[in-house]
């Protein structure tokens, strides 16, 4: 099931830099934002105030409020960057690329925020899975033209966004239902592009239709498909395993961008897939290789919600072991509905 869930997340994520350059052609970034979010948004609500009604119940005022800034940096934040720079002429496999770069980041912080120690192993495969990122983008850098040097470090800031979003995720200490997180982001997000639009004069759709097959894509793949499964898999298997999957975007984008749009790919793009790869397997290898028991009793107990990997040792870290479970102390909400 893991390996399914991972698949279908790599495929759905990647699917939202094709569906971006598809809804580029006919329209402006906030404008396909806007209305890739609007009608979403109206839909959840409906739902939340229907079928998931119980999943709201018990939920301070802060909680939903944590959840909106979550939104707005992990959707807002992200995605806007990430659609002005395809815009701007940015490849898609190009903008993927530094959004590799996230897991990085992610895994250097993760110590010292969330107390999640990533092992040798797991460093090794993240080393991998940079230099396949490093390979793939000069690849792609090199063959463009006729885009501003300056437009490369767009998607960087949307990157920084999403880390920071999963970080203020992994430290909340109330665990919310993918369905309410999902509304409250979207809803975040629709506020905001709505005004970036009509701000900008920019909220009248226009009346080509490759404009709304491209925003059914976005909606299905990119949204529920995508986004949806980031959450699960952040909560079922941690900050680590997220973004050792990270490193695949870019190379699968890369692919699907040639076979769809006609963008580069040769021999160090191949090179740049292959070492991503080679990083999944020995993150994934470490880790199994690095499961204790649960502290909290005789057997091995359920993973935290942000877990980030193997905990290392007291003795290797000079700190406390942390149980592999959630932590005794944290208050945990009912499973997701």
């Amino acid at each position: 099931m893991n390996v399914l869930l991972s698949a279908a997340f790599v495929l759905c994520w990647s699917s939202g830099f094709i569906g971006a350059k598809l809804g580029a052609g006919s329209a402006s970034a906030v404008t396909v934002l806007m209305w890739r979010f609007l009608p979403l948004t109206v839909v959840l609500i409906a739902v939340a105030l229907t079928v998931t009604r119980a999943a709201w119940r018990g939920l301070a005022a802060r909680d939903v409020a944590r959840q909106a800034v979550i939104g707005a940096l992990s959707q807002s934040g992200y995605l806007l960057t990430v659609y002005y720079a395809i815009q701007l002429g940015v490849s898609t496999g190009t903008t993927a690329l530094v959004d590799g770069v996230q897991p990085l980041v992610a895994g250097a912080l993760a110590g010292p925020l969330l107390h999640q120690y990533v092992s040798r192993g797991q460093w090794l495969g993240l080393g991998l899975g940079a230099a396949g990122v490093a390979v793939v983008t000069l690849a792609d850098a090199s063959a463009a033209g006729g885009v501003a040097p300056w437009a490369y470090a767009v998607p960087f800031a949307g990157m920084l966004s999403l880390v920071a979003a999963t970080f203020l995720e992994g430290r909340s200490r109330t665990r919310v239902a993918p369905s309410v997180s999902l509304t409250v982001h979207c809803a975040t997000s629709t506020v905001v592009f709505t005004a970036l639009a009509v701000g900008t004069g920019s909220a009248v759709p226009p009346a080509e239709a490759s404009f709304w097959v491209a925003i059914a894509w976005l909606v299905a793949l990119s949204t529920f498909g995508g986004y949806g499964l980031y959450w699960l898999i952040l909560r079922r298997s941690g900050v680590t395993a997220v973004n050792t999957l990270m490193f695949l975007m870019a190379p699968v984008t890369a692919v699907w961008g040639a076979l769809m749009f006609g963008e580069p790919f040769g021999p160090r793009t191949a090179l740049g897939l292959a070492l991503g790869l080679a990083a999944v397997v020995v993150v994934r290898r470490g880790e199994r290789g690095g499961q204790r028991p649960y502290a909290g009793g005789g057997r091995e107990g359920p993973r935290g919600a942000v877990s980030g990997g193997p905990v290392r040792s007291g003795r290797a870290t000079g700190r406390r072991p942390l149980p592999a479970g959630p932590r005794p102390d944290r208050p945990r909400a009912a499973p997701p509905s």
